[in-house]
């Protein structure tokens, strides 16, 4: 192999098992799988979410923060709505909460999934992580108000019976999800981009021991070929995670089912599946000495599941019978309550230690707790 071969950032498992995972897709859907199918297909999901985090990486490194968050995020909750869609188009009436419990599910794992293993991540390697508190807490705020405005205003409107938007309702819930989107990306990209820049001891500057930056901080970027190449495999990668994991769903629904646990375990065994590529780059990236990436990672794909998911689901409802319940019960407007307070106060200060990442964990194991045993 030449030295040029060596030096290119696409590998050959990561051009490989995409295309794979793709194929994987292409054979299985629409058919009731066997088991050693169904094993398969979860063996090229695993295979498909480490290729994409590669890629997403590549391109993280060509276009810079906070882009390359933002790109990953984006391309996850495109797929991810198409997903839910897809399912809530076949399922019918059963799958009336599907939007919902997908959406909450994804905002408790980013805020309290992605941040916690993060912190925990960059608090093991120097014992006190430092972030960019305006930008992070920008970031809150914007999840905080999309999901309020979409998931808990539902339960007390009184339009409709049942945690249910009038249709005009929802357009409004809609077009405010995608304004506050639109303006929060506008606002990492352009106007306040140095907020969401990873601080200085993380970005390559001496640390107060006198020590240097994290791995890899240093690496050349790679040539525009190479990232569009990426970009390309990521997209193919994320589609693949995204068409295995609706493969195997019927099989997730069915033992969900046998083990008889509630439907809304459903909602989080997908978003789990999805989110697993920026949960992989953002613990990588915290482990490198970038939080502010990880952070970003978190809150930016927590704003794009609730900003972009009403917003197509609200277009959706044109052709999709059945109601859409959006509306939170109490228990987990409990649980959203205090991960905004909680998160506030992990925000607020710019630093964080282990303590931090252990109670965004427990609150996550909270939530997972409760969602089996509600």
């Amino acid at each position: 192999m030449s030295t040029a071969a060596h030096k290119s950032p696409v590998t050959d498992w990561t051009v490989v098992v995409p295309v794979v995972a793709l194929l994987a897709v292409v054979f299985s859907w629409g058919r009731d799988l066997p088991g050693f199918a169904v094993a398969l297909v979860a063996l090229c999901l695993g295979g498909a979410v480490l290729a994409a985090v590669h890629h997403a990486e590549v391109v993280a490194l060509r276009v810079g923060e906070p882009f390359g968050s933002l790109v990953l995020a984006v391309a996850v909750t495109v797929i991810e709505v198409a997903l839910i869609v897809t399912l809530m188009a076949d399922g019918g009436d059963k799958t009336a909460s599907l939007a919902r419990d997908t959406v909450f599910a994804a905002v408790m794992i980013t805020c309290n999934g992605i941040v916690g293993l993060s912190l925990l991540a960059g608090a093991l390697r120097n014992r006190v992580t430092v972030f960019n508190a305006e930008g992070s807490g920008a970031a809150l705020a914007t999840v905080a108000t999309l999901a309020t405005l979409s998931l808990v205003l539902p339960t007390f409107t009184t339009s409709k019976p049942g945690p249910e938007f009038s249709t005009a309702q929802l357009a409004f819930a809609a077009v405010a999800s995608l304004a506050l989107y639109g303006l929060f990306i506008a606002v990492q990209t352009v106007r306040h981009r140095d907020y969401f820049l990873p601080v200085a001891t993380e970005a390559g500057a001496k640390k107060p021991d006198g020590s240097g930056d994290g791995d890899g901080e240093h690496a050349e970027p790679p040539s525009s070929r190479a990232a569009l190449v990426s970009l390309g495999l990521l997209l193919v990668a994320l589609v693949a995670v995204v068409g295995d994991a609706k493969a195997v769903s019927p099989t997730i629904e069915t033992g969900v089912a046998k083990a008889g646990l509630p439907n809304a375990v459903v909602g989080v065994i997908i978003a789990l599946l999805v989110l697993a590529p920026e949960t992989l780059a953002a613990v990588r990236a915290a482990r490198r000495d970038r939080v502010q990436t990880s952070l970003n990672l978190g809150y930016g794909s927590a704003i794009a599941s609730i900003g972009l998911t009403i917003p197509a689901i609200a277009l959706a409802t044109i052709w999709l019978s059945g109601p859409l319940l959006l509306g939170l019960g109490p228990v987990h407007m409990v649980l959203l309550a205090l991960t905004v307070v909680v998160s506030a106060l992990t925000i607020a200060p710019g630093r964080a230690t282990l303590l931090q990442g252990g109670v965004h964990l427990v609150l996550l194991a909270a939530y997972l707790f409760l969602a089996v045993s509600p």
